[in-house]
């Protein structure tokens, strides 16, 4: 008894103590809390929440360009065509770069010969079965009656052929072309004309993306305006694509930051033709030399099927990849917060490829992180169902069925039964790639093939749209030297166009092979010079002589990827921007003063907006061409920054 109240009266001590001493913790916890770093989550790295300064320097408007302004209206007399030779249709077949030029050229050549265009038929929507029947064709992409209403000054445009022609046409009494790539303008005025004004219609085919010369003689120049009218005006996507295009700048700008837009340009077709199929690995080595087998057997490719991959990096001739892009916007200064918008419907090695750029800068996001379902779905429109493409299990069998296939399996004892054959997974046979495991040869695309082909259609319309919006610009590959039209390349031109002042970078990839080659070893760490040479290329590629180089190598190849200096004016002499003509005399940069109500109308608003623009540049970097004292005191007040609040990188870290 003695011992039990003896416990007692120890337990109760213990716990009287234990209150004791977490009240003395409480108490000094109370006057100590001053002293104690409390930890807080950084709300600037997520997403939506942040507001730092812009730094010109990585996001414009570069001053050397800001002279330069949009301006496509006809210089000279342009009266509306009033003799009419005839009809002409067109069916387009490739993806959404080519359709895109394609339309340009074609209401171009309509032009030249007078005649009047019927709403091109885009392909890659027709063959797909059970798309939505609200859009059909052309109106699966664009709007058919702002394109109309955009170009009734320049060309007749109608949506069908008349009912007798029309009932014609499915005989096959009308003749077809299927120009080149670089069919010239005295082909259709001395070949293709003559054969519409006998049938009165006529058929162009167009399967390259093109099929009208990129530079025409100075005397078109009404022509390459008319190009430029129809790329950035009249080719107006339907109003479902630009509410969302829309919500997504919005929501990429809701944090209060700007945003860099990237399309990587892998694209299996693209490899292939070059023969970069060693830069990948596995399946996807596979995949891009059967697609190059192909080609060589079409006579596309004229080399042989295997090629060294690193000569042809070297070269300049394959894709940056998503890690070395990374890395090189690491040595602009770009922080690891920034956001970036991946552009395109295919990226070619999947999100494999991604993971280093992804490791760099968390904030990659694509349409698919930024949309819920409802929304691309909304966009793609109500379709009828289609059997799937996946395997079907065998029916299961009775009860009865499975006794009598017992009775009938032979004397006894039998053996085990085989096991049952491995489920098969979406992921292994979706797509174009099921089939690497199985045959030797690709299959036909089946029905439900040619409709995701249709819906990297509206991918690429929308992430167009959003890349257009971009406060700045990085190619992964563009002027690849095939000769077709590329989706960089498109945007990069629409770019230029509409907000030539803006952060476009042109990289040279072959002289970015080289710097990658001299610092193999490091790439993580670079030597400070590399980086600075890594950084003058990129902005030298952003300026003047990015343009003047996209000039060169790019114009030849498309004209919507270079509309200068035709579709530009300049509201000021400026020695930057002072007319430019290479080694056969053509203008590459410059031309002819804006007109002068254009001038003050670009002096209203420039006035308007001069007092807010001040305000989100406040904390810029300098310019590279600023002068020493500038660049000293920016450093020394960069210097007293602590990390947390510095927006621009430092490479070295």
């Amino acid at each position: 008894m003695l011992l039990k109240s003896k416990f007692k009266l120890a337990t109760a001590i213990g716990i009287v103590l234990s209150v004791l001493s977490l009240l003395v913790h409480l108490f000094l916890a109370n006057y100590s809390s001053g002293g104690i770093a409390k930890y807080s989550l950084h709300m600037d790295d997520v997403l939506p929440f942040g507001s730092k300064p812009r730094p010109r320097r990585l996001w414009g408007p570069l001053t050397a360009l800001d002279h330069l302004h949009p301006y496509a209206k006809p210089r000279q007399n342009y009266p509306a065509p009033a003799q009419h030779n005839g009809f002409i249709y067109a069916k387009i077949y490739g993806g959404f770069e080519k359709i895109q030029s394609s339309i340009c050229d074609l209401v171009a050549v309509a032009r030249l010969l007078n005649a009047t265009l019927v709403i091109p038929e885009i392909q890659a929507t027709t063959r797909a079965k059970g798309i939505s029947s609200n859009f059909k064709s052309f109106s699966y992409l664009y709007d058919e009656d702002h394109f109309i209403a955009a170009l009734s000054s320049d060309v007749t445009i109608v949506r069908g052929l008349p009912k007798d022609l029309r009932e014609a046409r499915k005989t096959i009494k009308f003749p077809t072309v299927s120009p080149r790539n670089t069919a010239t303008s005295e082909f259709y005025t001395t070949d293709v004309l003559p054969r519409l004004v006998k049938s009165r219609v006529i058929g162009i085919i167009v399967n390259g993306g093109k099929c009208l010369q990129s530079i025409l003689p100075a005397s078109l120049d009404e022509l390459q305006r008319l190009r430029c009218r129809v790329a950035f005006h009249a080719l107006k996507f339907r109003p479902e694509i630009r509410s969302l295009g829309s919500q997504i700048v919005g929501r990429l700008r809701a944090s209060g930051r700007p945003y860099l837009a990237y399309h990587p340009g892998l694209l299996r077709d693209t490899l292939a033709f070059h023969g970069c199929a060693e830069l990948f690995q596995d399946i996807h080595t596979e995949l891009i030399q059967y697609r190059r087998s192909q080609m060589i057997k079409r006579g596309t490719v004229k080399e042989q099927l295997s090629v060294d991959s690193v000569s042809v990096k070297m070269n300049g001739s394959c894709p940056l990849m998503p890690e070395e892009v990374g890395l090189l916007l690491q040595a602009l200064g770009y922080p690891s917060t920034t956001i970036i918008y991946l552009a395109g419907s295919e990226t070619f090695g999947g999100q494999r490829v991604l993971i280093p750029l992804r490791a760099m800068y968390a904030n990659l996001v694509d349409r698919t992180s930024l949309c819920s379902q409802r929304e691309l779905s909304d966009l793609v429109g109500p379709e009828a169902p289609l059997s799937s493409d996946m395997p079907h299990p065998p029916p299961s069998k009775s009860e009865k069925e499975l006794i009598e296939e017992w009775k009938k399996a032979g004397p006894r004892p039998r053996p085990l039964p085989p096991p049952p054959a491995r489920p098969f997974y979406a992921h292994e046979k979706e797509g174009w790639y099921g089939w690497i495991g199985e045959n030797d040869t690709e299959p036909d695309p089946s029905p439900i093939e040619f409709r995701r082909q249709a819906h990297r259609l509206l991918w690429d319309a929308l992430d167009y749209f959003v890349s257009v919006q971009a406060d700045a610009f990085f190619p992964g590959f563009h002027n690849d030297g095939s000769g077709w039209p590329d989706y960089s390349s498109l945007i990069m031109g629409h770019r230029l166009y509409q907000t030539p002042y803006g952060i476009t970078y042109r990289p040279d990839r072959k002289t970015v092979a080289t710097l990658f080659e001299n610092v193999s070893d490091h790439l993580y760490h670079p030597p400070r010079n590399w980086t600075m040479a890594a950084r003058q290329h990129l902005n030298n590629s952003a300026g003047i002589e990015g343009i003047k180089m996209s000039a060169m190598m790019s114009k030849p190849a498309s004209f919507l990827a270079h509309p200068l200096p035709e579709c530009t004016c300049r509201t000021a002499k400026s020695p930057a921007i002072q007319p430019v003509k290479d080694k056969h005399g053509e203008l590459l940069l410059g031309g002819e003063e804006c007109p002068d109500w254009m001038v003050r109308s670009l002096a209203m608003v420039s006035t308007r907006s001069n007092e807010p623009q001040s305000e989100d540049y406040e904390g810029e970097l300098p310019e590279d061409d600023s002068s020493q004292d500038t660049q000293q005191e920016s450093d020394r007040r960069d210097s007293n920054k602590s990390s947390e609040q510095d927006e621009e990188m430092d490479p070295d870290d």
